[in-house]
């Protein structure tokens, strides 16, 4: 089955993979804080805007994953102290979904957020996905999957993994078709883990 771009998120760990028939030249990149998913070297030039983007964004409020540009404004909310719903729900209603020849949905997580100050200790997640028919965002307890195709609605997934190393491995190795690269996120003593796999 082929769903396209997609993610998992719960309270203590999160991922995202690229799944692409059309670009399937890309790779994932750990950067100071972010990771970017981009072409290989040897990809063939394009002026598709939805090909590059940062896939994943660390703040000190939790980790925000997702499947385009709505990653930075959704990263920025949530440093600036936003709840979390909003700070996923205003960004995806802004941008709507990508006005590509699918429109194609955007899909965005949280990661390891509270909102709640007495809970400071309990994290929670976020997730959330813009379509040409539905606005959803909701706060999630347990591992949660939405996809760009097929699985457009939030739904329970069965994330076995408890790190990022092995959340990015996972997603990258599950038997969704057309697998290109994927990026993992999971909390740590010291604040976020990050891991990417990429395709050979």
């Amino acid at each position: 089955m082929y769903v396209g771009r997609f993610l998992v998120v719960s309270p203590q760990v999160g991922a995202y993979r690229v799944s692409s028939r059309s670009f399937p030249n890309r790779q994932a990149t750990e950067r100071d804080g972010t990771v970017t998913v981009g072409p290989t070297p040897n990809a063939p030039e394009t002026d598709n805007p939805y090909i590059a983007y940062n896939c994943l964004w660390l703040t000190d409020r939790g980790a925000v994953i997702g499947n385009g540009s709505h990653v930075d404004p959704i990263a920025e909310k949530l440093a600036l102290g936003y709840p979390a719903r909003d700070a996923v729900a205003e960004p995806l209603l802004a941008l709507d979904f990508e006005k590509d020849d699918y429109d194609t949905p955007r899909v965005a997580g949280v990661v390891g957020v509270t909102d709640d100050p007495t809970v400071a200790d309990e994290p929670g997640a976020v997730v959330g996905t813009v379509r040409r028919d539905a606005l959803l965002v909701e706060a999630v307890e347990e591992p949660t999957l939405v996809a760009t195709y097929e699985r457009d609605a939030p739904e329970r997934f069965d994330l076995e993994a408890t790190d990022a190393a092995g959340a990015a491995r996972e997603l990258y190795d599950h038997e969704f078709e057309h697998r290109v690269c994927a990026a993992g996120v999971a909390l740590a003593d010291d604040g976020f883990e990050t891991a990417v796999v990429n395709g050979e």
